[in-house]
């Protein structure tokens, strides 16, 4: 197994940039104190993780591809037939709103739908008032030394969800599947797991999207692997093919990892971040690679833009 450094797994703790204050919470067109930011306990979110989220990341004060954030969270929504109580352009002004009464130029994004409270029981028709509610907030996934140096992953015992039993394209507020794998590699000293669909090919971590480069050629694994279609994902690959990459979302496995020049993994919150070492296997010379680092370069260029 890969143990991640000593000085790695100290700085976890530590791994957000600045304290976070008393942020205001927005929830179904009201803003609250975050002490005062509350839902009902027979909210079915709660009590069956039925509902589905977004989280999103704002630069400068303008917010990340907002359109296509909404667009994925729509299209969850309707896969569970949980009807959305407001309109994208409400949803669009209170992030805006809730954004700019915390002060935030730079923050991360939680937005939450779920099913309305209602009885105990699975019965989805016995729920009323769905709740939208907005988080806004600092964050930092890791420590910005992981940045410079790359991380260390295990692969997890716990496999990505059956597409046939949840597809792993809805971003449901049920997350215990990735959970489970992010409790094994904490458990092996490590801060991420690679997760392997069922037919034992590579999806996604717990979190993020994963990359590899070979022979200058970006691959990444199709939808169809049972990954999140991740929006920094989608504007990594856009990069690659702007830059004269050549891209192909393919079949992977782990020995195509094992072998790979480079390897990294995109999300809303972690972005673009270098892997050096998979199951205690040196990905290339144990360096983040100069694709890796050019991408991040220009993802972060994009996102200021």
């Amino acid at each position: 197994m890969s143990v991640q450094s000593s000085s790695a797994r100290a700085s976890e703790s530590s791994a957000t940039p600045r304290e976070s204050k008393a942020f205001k919470v927005w929830i179904s067109g009201r803003l609250y104190e975050k002490e005062d930011a509350k839902i009902s306990v027979y909210d079915h979110g709660l009590l069956y993780g039925d509902g589905v989220f977004e989280g999103l990341r704002s630069y400068g004060g303008k917010v990340f591809r907002l359109e296509q954030h909404l667009t994925r969270l729509w299209n969850s929504a309707k896969a569970i037939l949980l009807e959305i109580p407001l309109s994208r352009e409400q949803v669009a002004r209170a992030i805006n709103e809730t954004l700019a009464a915390n002060g935030l130029q730079d923050g991360y994004i939680r937005l939450i739908v779920t099913r309305g409270s209602g009885s105990l029981g699975l019965d989805p028709n016995r729920t009323s008032n769905p709740q939208v509610i907005i988080i806004t907030d600092y964050i930092a996934v890791y420590p910005e030394e992981l940045y410079r140096q790359g991380l260390e992953i295990v692969t997890a015992g716990t496999m990505r969800n059956h597409p046939a039993a949840l597809n792993p394209r809805i971003k449901s507020l049920n997350y215990l599947n990735n959970i489970l794998a992010k409790i094994e590699c904490l458990q092996a000293g490590c801060m991420e797991a690679l997760m392997l669909n069922h037919k034992g090919e590579v999806s996604e971590c717990t979190a993020d999207n994963i990359f590899l480069v070979r022979d200058g050629v970006l691959l990444t694994p199709p939808v169809d692997a049972g990954v999140l279609e991740g929006i920094t994902r989608d504007a990594v690959i856009e990069l690659a093919r702007k830059s004269g990459l050549e891209v192909r979302e393919q079949t992977l496995t782990r020995h195509d990892v094992y072998i790979a020049d480079e390897c990294f993994l995109t999300g809303t919150a972690v972005e673009v971040i270098a892997v050096v070492k998979v199951d205690s296997r040196r990905i290339g010379p144990g360096t983040p690679g100069p694709i890796t680092c050019d991408l991040k370069e220009r993802f972060h260029k994009l996102t200021r833009s």
